[in-house]
C-alpha cells in the first residue's frame, strides 16, 4: 500500500509514521525537511512546500497514492488546495480534524461521532468544522474519497499535557510543581477529560489506512481513560514525587489574566465529556488504547530528564500565572 503523509514528523504523526512503516506500508512523507530526525527508517521523503502549487504539481505528477493523510490542514482554503491536488490521485484522503468540533458545551456527557458539531468559542475548531463540511460536499458532488479522523488531546515523550500550561515549553508545569508554585486548574477541577498517548492514536489511524469502508465516515480515536483535571495533576505530582499545590480558578478569571487561554478553555478543556470509541473499535478490530496516563507521563518525564536541554521554562507565562494567582487570592481574601 502506497501512502503519502503530508507532514508526518509532528507530535502525533511521527508515531503513526513509525508504525505504518513497521506494518509494511510504502510510506512517503511530504515536508520541507526541517525535522528529518523524526523520519522513520524505511520512509521516503519528498521535499517540498504543500502551498507551492507549481512545485507540488511537478512533484506529484508521476505519483498515485492509495492513501493521502494531511496532518497540517486548518482552513477551508487548505481543503480546496488538496481537492485540486489529489482528485484522481488517491483512493482515500484522510483529514485530521479534532474532537473540539463537537458541540460545546455538550448537551449529553457521552460524545460519539453523531454528536452535533458546533463550537463558536474557538476559531480553530470552527475552521475544522468548515473543512469537514467542504469535504462532505465534495464527496456528495464529485465522489472525493474522504475519511475524517478526530483526535483528542494527544501527547508523547516530548510533551506534558495539561489545561493551563505552555505548549512550547512543557517543562514549565513540572518546574512549578517541583518548586512548590501553585498550579492553576480551571473550575473546581472536576471536569472529565480524555488525554491520549500518540502510540495509541497511531494504532487506530494505521488501522484505517486503505479501508474502503471508511469513505464518507468520521472517527475519533482516543483513550478510554477518563480523569478529572485534579486527578491528572495528582498523577503528575506522583511521578515527580511532589504533591502539587492547586488553585482552582474559573475559566472566566483565567481568561481575564491570560486571554490566550480563553478559546481553548471555553471551547474545549473546561467542558466535561466522555468519548465513546465504539466506532473505531468496530472498524479496527482489536483497537485498544494501552498506555494509561501514569505510564505515558512517566515516559515523558524520563525523556525530559534524559534530555535536560529540553527543560526550558516559559518565564513570561510563569509571570502571568503568578500575577493571576496573587490577584485572585487577594480578591478571595477581601470576600472573607
Amino acid at each position: 500500500m502506497k501512502v503519502l503523509f503530508i507532514g508526518g514528523t509532528g507530535l502525533i504523526s511521527k508515531e503513526v509514521s513509525k508504525l505504518a512503516v513497521e506494518e509494511g506500508v510504502d510510506l512517503y512523507l511530504l515536508n520541507r525537511g526541517n525535522r528529518n530526525s523524526f523520519v522513520p527508517e524505511g520512509a521516503k521523503v519528498i521535499y517540498g512546500d504543500i502551498n507551492n502549487r507549481k512545485e507540488m504539481n511537478t512533484l506529484l505528477d508521476e505519483h498515485h497514492f492509495d492513501v493521502v493523510v494531511n496532518w497540517i490542514v486548518f482552513t477551508e482554503a487548505d481543503i480546496e488546495r488538496d481537492i485540486a491536488y489529489f482528485t484522481g490521485k488517491t483512493e482515500q484522503y484522510i483529514f485530521i480534524s479534532t474532537v473540539a468540533t463537537y458541540q460545546r458545551p455538550p448537551l449529553h456527557y457521552m460524545v460519539d461521532e453523531s454528536t452535533p458539531q458546533h463550537n463558536p468559542w474557538w476559531k480553530y475548531a470552527s475552521e475544522k468544522i468548515a473543512c469537514e463540511d467542504r469535504l462532505r460536499q465534495e464527496l456528495r458532488e464529485n465522489g472525493f474519497p474522504m475519511t475524517i479522523v478526530r483526535p483528542s488531546q494527544t501527547y508523547g515523550n516530548t510533551s506534558i499535557p495539561f489545561a493551563v500550561t505552555s505548549g512550547v515549553h512543557p517543562w514549565t508545569l513540572i518546574d512549578r510543581i517541583i518548586n512548590g508554585k501553585k498550579i492553576i486548574v480551571p473550575g473546581d477541577g472536576s471536569s472529565l477529560w480524555t488525554i491520549t498517548h500518540n502510540t495509541d492514536f497511531a494504532k487506530g489511524l494505521v488501522g484505517l489506512l486503505g479501508n474502503s469502508e471508511t469513505i464518507g465516515e468520521a472517527f475519533h480515536i482516543t483513550s478510554d481513560e477518563v480523569k478529572t483535571w485534579d486527578q491528572y495533576l495528582a498523577v503528575l505530582g506522583k511521578v515527580v514525587g511532589v504533591k502539587p499545590r492547586i488553585i482552582h480558578m474559573t475559566s472566566e478569571s483565567i481568561s481575564l489574566f491570560m486571554p490566550e487561554f480563553k478559546a481553548p478553555l471555553f471551547g474545549d478543556a473546561s467542558t466535561s465529556y466522555v468519548v465513546d470509541n465504539s466506532k473505531i473499535k468496530s472498524f479496527v478490530p482489536g483497537y485498544k488504547a494501552t498506555t494509561n496516563f501514569e505510564q505515558g507521563i512517566r515516559e515523558s518525564i524520563a525523556y525530559f530528564e534524559e534530555n535536560p536541554e529540553l527543560q526550558t521554562i516559559d518565564h513570561v507565562l510563569n509571570e502571568k500565572m503568578d500575577y493571576a494567582i496573587a490577584s485572585y487570592e487577594e480578591f478571595l481574601a477581601q470576600i472573607n
